[in-house]
Order: structure tokens, then C-alpha cells, then sequence
């Protein structure tokens, strides 16, 4: 299991499961110890590092959590944005929830931006390549990461990728993240910036429940405003919610089935992707 996340993704250390790199360290000593089958102690150093034994009765088991389990993503990650500010790409995270419409939105984009800039997308699931196949379909490039038991993208995932897409000079490249407020949010993949998607449907609550995952959005984006109407959201108290995270954060309102919105969108696009080649 990902000690960083508790998402089951298994490191090097466990070759039955995907390789996915968070920099933990084992060492698996064999001694005897008298203590009961089971029993556990933890040793916390000055660092930060806590040395864990755990007694089966014959061996003890050693395993050493870094103070900073994220620094080898990390690593990666600012290799990634190093290689893509070369290029001049804009690199989009995008976050949400199951169902808040990241594909569709995505569809509905890239079909609206027609070719004008260079564009190429990342999705990431667990499994299938269904959203992958959608995007595809609109012309667009696109790479499908699949996690298996890992419940985010991380850097390495997303550096494979890029040997698989084109170069984007002065365009965009958007990263679908897995379906998950809580995991992609400690994960940096070397992104410009992140785009946190809520749905109507999904309450008011969502900024509070997972805070992390909005205390660092750039842009976020409500989407489904064609059911505004009928699911009763109080909307200002879930702008003020975000903004009692993010102050100042920047919030747009669309719909991909209506188009409402998606100007602004697109706008705020441009903008961005010009901010970053100046």
C-alpha cells in the first residue's frame, strides 16, 4: 500500500503490483526478538524519520518512512515543467471528483479551439480507455495512463507520456487526473497550473471536506450549470467556500452540454497560455 496516500499502489519494493515510485526505503532485517507475534514499536529520530519494527515471532521487520515521501515525485515533476516551459506548452491539471464532467469539458474544448493551437491530452483511470478513445475522436492526441490500484497520476506517469506525444510549441497540454478529491492534490506532475472541477450536483461542502485539493487551484470551474436550476445549489456560499481555501481564487460557471460559459473558459485559456510565453 502507498504510504504517502494509503491508495494501495505498490512500489518497487512489492513487485506484484504497478511500478509507482513514491521514494520509500525497507530494509527487512532477520532477528529474533522476544517480543508477542504482531506487537509493534516506533522509533521517532530528530529528522522526522520514524523507524517502525514489526515481531512475527522470529524476524522483525524494519521499515523506514522518509521525512518526505514526495521528494522523488517532486524531482520528477520539475523535470517535466523544466521540458515543457522549453517548449513553450501549457500544462493544465485537471481535478475533480467521479462524474463532475472533466472528459466532457475536455471534448467540448478541444472542439472549440479547432485546430487554432497546438493540443495533446494525458488521461488517467484505473482502468479501460474509454475517455481516452472519446478524445481521440475529436482528433486531438492523446495518451491513456492506467493506474490500476493507484488512485492519482504522478510525475512519472506523466514524464512516460510525454515520450509518446508530440512536441506542443506555444500550446496545450491537459492532464486528466483520476477521479479523486483527496490523492492528486499531494501529487505534483508538473503542471503550470491546476484546474479544480466541481459539478453542481455535487453540494457546497466540497471545499471544506477536502480542502488540500483546493488550497492550491488556480481555476476552478462549476461545471453542469444547465442543472443549476434544479438541484438547488446555493452557489455564492460554495464560492465563498473556495475562497475561504484560495482567496482570490479565480471561478467560472459553465455547462459542456449548453455551451454556457465555455467563451470564458476558452478566454481565460488564452490568456494563460500567452502569460506563460511572455
Amino acid at each position: 500500500m502507498c504510504a504517502t496516500c494509503g491508495c494501495g499502489a505498490l512500489d518497487a519494493h512489492d513487485p506484484s503490483g504497478p511500478a509507482h515510485d513514491h521514494g520509500h526505503d525497507a530494509e527487512l532485517p532477520a532477528h529474533a526478538h522476544p517480543l508477542a507475534e504482531g506487537a509493534e514499536h516506533e522509533h521517532h529520530l530528530a529528522d522526522g524519520t520514524i523507524l517502525r519494527h514489526r515481531h512475527d515471532g522470529v524476524a522483525s521487520r524494519l521499515v523506514r518512512l522518509e521525512h518526505d515521501l514526495l521528494a522523488r515525485n517532486d524531482e520528477v515533476a520539475d523535470a517535466n515543467r523544466a521540458r515543457l516551459r522549453a517548449g513553450g506548452t501549457l500544462t493544465l491539471n485537471l481535478m475533480s471528483s467521479p462524474g463532475a464532467g472533466k472528459t466532457s469539458l475536455l471534448v467540448r474544448t478541444l472542439e472549440a479551439l479547432g485546430g487554432t493551437v497546438p493540443v495533446a491530452v494525458v488521461e488517467g483511470d484505473q482502468e479501460t480507455s474509454l475517455d481516452a478513445d472519446r478524445i481521440r475522436a475529436t482528433g486531438t492526441p492523446a495518451v491513456q495512463v492506467n493506474t490500476g490500484k493507484a488512485c492519482h497520476l504522478d510525475a512519472n506517469m506523466v514524464a512516460r507520456a510525454l515520450s509518446s506525444l508530440p512536441p506542443l510549441p506555444s500550446g496545450i497540454l491537459f492532464v486528466e487526473n483520476v477521479g479523486n478529491l483527496v490523492c492528486p492534490a499531494a501529487f505534483d506532475l508538473g503542471e503550470s497550473c491546476r484546474v479544480v472541477i466541481v459539478s453542481v450536483t455535487e453540494g457546497e461542502d466540497k471545499p471544506l471536506k477536502y480542502p488540500h485539493m483546493f488550497a492550491r487551484a488556480d481555476l476552478l470551474l462549476v461545471t453542469k450549470a444547465d442543472l443549476l436550476p434544479h438541484v438547488g445549489l446555493d452557489l455564492p456560499l460554495l464560492l465563498e467556500r473556495a475562497r475561504q481555501i484560495r482567496p482570490g481564487l479565480e471561478t467560472l460557471l459553465l455547462s459542456s452540454r449548453t455551451g454556457e460559459g465555455l467563451d470564458a473558459w476558452l478566454a481565460w485559456l488564452e490568456r494563460t497560455r500567452k502569460a506563460l510565453l511572455a
